[in-house]
C-alpha cells in the first residue's frame, strides 16, 4: 500500500513537471521575443538617455537637473520594457501579482527608509532649485565650498582647502545657507583706527576718495565711512565698499588691497594707526636696584 501510495506520487509529480516543460517549450519563442524586447528597450534607453542630456545641455544650465532628468526617462523605458516583456510570455497573472507586490513592497521600504527617501527627494528638490547651481560658492553654519554635485542622495561641497564634504540633502535643504555666486558684485567693509585730536572729517575725505579711486563704484553705488566709536587707543572706523565677487578668496583680495591702500595713505600724510596702551600706577615706586 505505502508502495503504491509513493508511486502514485512520483507519477503526479512527473506529470507535474513534463506539463511545466511542455509549456516551457510552447512559450519558448514568447520568452526569446521578450529577451530581445528587454534587450532592445535597453539599447533605446540608453541612446534616449545620451541623447537627452545633449538636448538639455542646450536649455538647462544647471547640470545636476539634466542628470536627474535623464536617469529619471531612463528608468522609465527599462520599465516599459520590462512590462511589455511580460505582456510578450503570456504572464498576465504574474503580472498582476507584480504589481500587487510592488505596492505592498513600496509601503515597506517607505517605511523602512524614510531617511533616504527624504534625502531622495530633497535631491531633486535642490535640482530644480534656481538658487544653487554646481560650481556654486555657498556657505552654511558649518562648511563653506563649491558646488561639485548633487546627487538623489548628497551634495557635495569642494573646500577652498580641496577637501569634499558630503552632505545628506534633507539636512542641507532645512538649515539656511549663503550663496555668493547669485550676484557679481557684493560689498565689503575695512575697519581700523586713528589717533584721538586727529583731523577727522579730512581723514574721512582722504580714505574715501582713496577707495572712490581704487574700487570705483557703479552709479546704483556708493561708497561709505563711518567713525563707529571711541576705543581705549583711538578712534574706529570703518568704510564700507563695492567690488566683483562671487567666491570668499576675491572678497578677501579687496581687503588686502584696500588695507594697503589704505596704510600707505596714512604713513604718506604721517598718520599714526594707534595701538592699545595700558598704564600701570602703583602705590610706591619700583626700585630697580633691589638688592
Amino acid at each position: 500500500m505505502f508502495l503504491f501510495q509513493e508511486a502514485d506520487i512520483a507519477e503526479r509529480l512527473l506529470t507535474k513537471l513534463d506539463g511545466w516543460w511542455d509549456a516551457f517549450i510552447l512559450r519558448l519563442p514568447n520568452i526569446g521575443i521578450a529577451l530581445v524586447v528587454l534587450f532592445i528597450f535597453y539599447l533605446i534607453a540608453r541612446g534616449v538617455h545620451s541623447l537627452l542630456k545633449k538636448i538639455l545641455r542646450r536649455y538647462m544650465k544647471n547640470q545636476s537637473i539634466r542628470r536627474i532628468v535623464a536617469k529619471i526617462v531612463y528608468a522609465l523605458i527599462i520599465i516599459i520594457g520590462f512590462f511589455l516583456a511580460l505582456g510578450i510570455m503570456d504572464l498576465n497573472k504574474a503580472l498582476t501579482s507584480v504589481l500587487a507586490g510592488a505596492g505592498v513592497v513600496a509601503l515597506a521600504i517607505g517605511l523602512a527608509l524614510q531617511g533616504t527617501l527624504s534625502n531622495t527627494f530633497s535631491g531633486i528638490m535642490l535640482s530644480f532649485l534656481p538658487r544653487i547651481r554646481i560650481g556654486d560658492y555657498i556657505e552654511t553654519e558649518e562648511h563653506a565650498g563649491f558646488v561639485h554635485e548633487i546627487s538623489l542622495r548628497n551634495l557635495v561641497l569642494r573646500r577652498p582647502d580641496n577637501h569634499f564634504v558630503i552632505m545628506p540633502n534633507s539636512k542641507f535643504i532645512e538649515e539656511p545657507f549663503v550663496n555668493f555666486s547669485l550676484v557679481t558684485r557684493a560689498r565689503i567693509s575695512v575697519s581700523s583706527r586713528v589717533p584721538f585730536g586727529s583731523d577727522l572729517e579730512n581723514i574721512k575725505k582722504m580714505v574715501t576718495d582713496l577707495i572712490t579711486e581704487k574700487f570705483p563704484p557703479n552709479p546704483s553705488e556708493k561708497i561709505e565711512f563711518y567713525y563707529t566709536e571711541f576705543g581705549d587707543s583711538g578712534i574706529h572706523f570703518m568704510t564700507r565698499f563695492w567690488v566683483d565677487y562671487v567666491k570668499k578668496s576675491q572678497m578677501y583680495t579687496a581687503q588686502d588691497l584696500a588695507i594697503i591702500y589704505i596704510n600707505n595713505l596714512f604713513a604718506e600724510h604721517d598718520i599714526q594707526i594707534p595701538y592699545p596702551v595700558r598704564e600701570l600706577t602703583t602705590k610706591a615706586p619700583l626700585n630697580a636696584n633691589k638688592e
